[in-house]
């Protein structure tokens, strides 16, 4: 936001991108996992100590290059490129003529549309090109690998960061989809307005590593932190229906 210009007065959608612009039956998850253990193996440890190390990191701070970058002598943009570079992104996923109608039915004069990930800007940027959802994001907040020391979701000065960059000041105008419970229930304790859990019950998704089953009960953690739970974004109309404009 430039000084001296009032500041917007529309809400910020924000989206996840990985495993909530796509659905995780996709199993990019457990091919992203895959590479991230082989990273961790590639610095000596064993496939007992790799598996272990990868789940604490990836529950301790949201991201198991966070803790590699924190506690590791590595470099982020290395990780990168051995993980998320070399996904075979363009084979996996592919346009979605529902998905893209219904960011066209988002009303502009209400709502501007970001995406926040915890990915790279490489990959952020990858993901929204094949989906061809690029012209209808306005910013992408992503992950600077080129900083050691940089911050991903949950930790709140990721999300303080993203509000300075999307120009908005009032967390209360803030709604947020991902399909990560505990990014969405960080978000919500930061004031965000409208938080949305994707969840995608009886389908499977690696999360740090290990492969979960998403239960078919939902998410009632989420729902009790006051999280609203979906199982499919054509949901967002229902339940938000004033950002649409159809």
């Amino acid at each position: 936001m430039s000084q001296g210009l009032p500041e917007d007065p529309r809400m910020v959608i924000w989206f996840d991108i990985d495993n909530t612009l796509y659905s995780a039956s996709t199993k990019i998850s457990q091919a992203m996992g895959q590479r991230i253990h082989a990273y961790f193996v590639s610095m000596g440890l064993d496939e007992d100590e790799a598996s272990d190390l990868h789940f604490k990191y990836y529950t301790q701070y949201g991201l198991a290059l966070r803790g590699l970058a924190r506690h590791h002598d590595i470099d982020p943009l290395d990780f990168d490129r051995k993980c998320d570079g070399t996904l075979p992104l363009e084979e996996l996923i592919q346009p979605n003529p529902k998905l893209r109608r219904l960011f066209e039915d988002l009303d502009r004069t209400r709502v501007r549309i970001w995406a926040l990930t915890n990915a790279y800007k490489n990959h952020a940027n990858r993901v929204l090109t094949i989906l061809n959802l690029h012209d209808q994001i306005e910013g992408v907040v992503f992950c600077d690998y080129e900083n050691p020391n940089f911050t991903c979701k949950p930790e709140p000065e990721y999300y303080h960061n993203a509000m300075k960059e999307a120009g908005i000041s009032d967390p209360s105008k803030c709604l947020f989809v991902d399909d990560s419970k505990q990014n969405v229930v960080a978000a919500k304790k930061l004031g965000w307005g409208r938080c949305a859990h994707f969840y995608e019950a009886g389908l499977e998704a690696m999360e740090g590593g290990k492969l979960k089953t998403l239960g078919q009960n939902g998410d009632i953690a989420a729902s009790a932190n006051g999280v609203v739970v979906i199982n499919d974004l054509e949901e967002l109309r229902t339940i938000w229906p004033d950002i649409f404009s159809k």
